[in-house]
């Protein structure tokens, strides 16, 4: 084990659980305990159905524009499975990973009886013990699908941020907001900051916040945000107001609500991570994630945004409004099968012409055809093999005014992003050298 690659640790954490997802804190604190792993940074966790990845990276780039070392977990990733940990702003080394998977499997294998994990607990943890040996000043955490039971809740946070509350993963985490709702909430600590950037969230997060004593800022009472145009914006919080801001580097028309929640969460750590108003300036202007809501150069204009549940396609629908004009939009779509399929389709179907449905590498999604399905029979559609696959016919058939949005799965931007990475790689090296014979 001790000269394992990161594939065959990867591979080793998808065997130790008979399922997949099995949510419970009970089995991970122990392995934790066994570690002793902590992190003695300050630490800001992000929960919340969507926008969380935006809000991390919000809150990366201005603590790294004030100088501090900042270390960011996220997950799924898109591509490579290093891009789920950032350290000083930059992938971590796949190479560091193998040594801290093998102390999570030491710490897992020496209680009686072993500690079986799920890929994604074990995952969590050796990413953490990563974090914790890297000398932080700041520690951002993405949480997973829910909050109250997510492997990320073992560490507690400084400042928890709950970005929204939609439907999604409700096979899990119930079926309405309010179940949802009291998961999320579980990310907040007594006596510490809690930043709800909901403008309506569920009174069972409020109530959970109010019995635990957290210290509620919320969204429109606590902090927000005001913009005359489009371009610039003033941000108002508990100590201090910013005037005059450029908009963020990252595009959408949630951006600024993102934004204003990281900027709320630096607030509630300002005496541990003091940052200027030109800090604040420059990390918005630099931050950026792969998959939101992200413009490919060239024409025609291709939009890659990993929204998979109906509140996020709809903010992905009203950001291709804000773009302008398209005579056409061509949608290259994938999704898993356990989402609401019909919910995503039909909050962005008004502007869709043409489809381009997509099988993903997972066994977990619809096929192309059980997408074909859901669509009217006299819709413009057609089924491919993947999603590099399904642009490609979409570029085939697009005018250069036209526009084409890829989105439904993090499986169907991860994979346009790497056989996009793939060629640019074919296209940079020499020549093969011809073959004899």
């Amino acid at each position: 084990m001790q000269d394992w690659t990161l594939q065959q640790w990867l591979e080793h954490a998808q065997q130790l659980h008979a399922q997949a997802i099995e949510l419970g804190l009970e089995r991970v604190q122990q392995v934790r305990d066994a570690m002793g792993l902590r992190l003695d940074a300050t630490v800001i966790s992000v929960g919340g159905t969507n926008g969380k990845g935006s809000t991390c990276a919000f809150i990366e780039h201005v603590l790294l524009a004030a100088g501090y070392r900042v270390g960011v977990y996220s997950s799924p990733h898109l591509v490579h499975f290093e891009e789920r940990c950032r350290i000083g702003g930059a992938t971590v080394d796949a190479a560091l990973l193998p040594r801290h998977m093998l102390a999570v499997e030491r710490a897992r294998s020496r209680l009686q009886p072993p500690v079986a994990l799920t890929y994604f607990e074990f995952t969590t943890l050796a990413i953490l013990d990563l974090m914790a040996h890297s000398r932080l000043d700041a520690a951002v955490l993405e949480v997973g699908m829910g909050g109250r039971l997510d492997a990320v809740n073992l560490i507690d946070p400084d400042c928890a941020v709950i970005t929204g509350v939609a439907l999604d993963h409700v096979e899990f985490l119930g079926g309405d907001r309010e179940s949802i709702g009291f998961e999320k909430a579980g990310i907040l600590r007594a006596g510490r900051a809690a930043v709800v950037a909901d403008p309506d969230p569920p009174h069972s997060l409020l109530q959970h916040a109010e019995r635990i004593g957290a210290r509620l800022w919320r969204v429109g009472r606590d902090f927000g945000w005001s913009s005359a145009d489009r371009q610039q914006w003033d941000y108002f919080g508990a100590t201090r107001r910013l005037h005059g801001l450029a908009y963020p580097g990252m595009r959408g028309v949630r951006q600024l609500r993102n934004a204003s929640a990281a900027l709320a969460a630096l607030e509630a750590v300002r005496e541990r991570l003091p940052v200027s108003a030109q800090d604040v300036r420059m990390g918005l202007a630099q931050a950026e994630l792969p998959g939101r809501f992200q413009v490919l150069p060239g024409q025609p204009a291709v939009v890659l945004d990993v929204a998979h549940n109906p509140e996020a396609v709809g903010v992905l629908a009203e950001s291709l409004d804000a773009m302008g004009f398209a005579p056409r939009t061509h949608a290259v779509f994938g999704a898993m099968a356990d989402k609401d399929i019909p919910g995503m389709l039909a909050a962005i179907a008004p502007l869709v012409q043409v489809w381009h449905l997509c099988d993903l590498a997972t066994p977990r999604a619809a096929s192309a055809q059980a997408l074909r399905e859901l669509l009217p029979p006299t819709a413009a559609a057609s089924c491919h093999a993947s999603p590099h696959v399904a642009l490609a016919a979409a570029l085939s058939q697009a005018q250069p005014t036209d526009r084409i949005v890829v989105f439904g799965s993090f499986f169907t931007v991860g994979d346009v992003l790497a056989h996009r990475a793939a060629g640019a790689r074919d296209d940079a090296a020499p020549p093969a050298p011809a073959r004899a014979g």
